[in-house]
């Protein structure tokens, strides 16, 4: 069992930065592959971002690649989204959860059992 807290959320102009943290606790990070999602109002959760246990496995989106990067480091038992040149189409609460280790594909929402509450990323024209 683990929970996930997400921070490092807020209202930022086109062209800005933000860095998301997801820090856990109830079992070491180490244990988990780490996801990054999204959610607009609307829309359907969609796949932003995954790094394997070691940190040596990560994948991206479409959209978000060369803009954004995920790393973890397990000492800490947190996972970090940096995200840079933001648009409005980035808009969204912004979740990040722990996988379930089982051979389902990292893009998937259905390979993730752990959840956070998520954080809101609001990105102005």
């Amino acid at each position: 069992q683990v929970q996930l807290v997400e921070s490092g959320g807020g209202l930022v102009q086109a062209g800005d930065s933000l860095r998301l943290s997801c820090v856990a606790s109830g079992r070491t990070l180490s244990t988990y592959g780490m996801g990054w999602f999204r959610q607009a109002p609307g829309k359907e959760r969609e796949f932003v971002a995954r790094i394997s246990r070691d940190g040596l496995r990560i994948y991206y989106t479409d959209s978000v690649k060369g803009r954004f990067t995920i790393s973890r480091d397990n000492a800490k038992n947190t996972v970090y989204l940096q995200m840079n040149s933001l648009t409005p189409e980035d808009t969204a609460v912004y979740y990040c959860a722990a996988g379930l280790g089982l051979n389902i594909a990292y893009s998937r929402s259905e390979g993730y059992g752990y959840w956070g509450q998520g954080t809101q990323v609001t990105v102005s024209s």
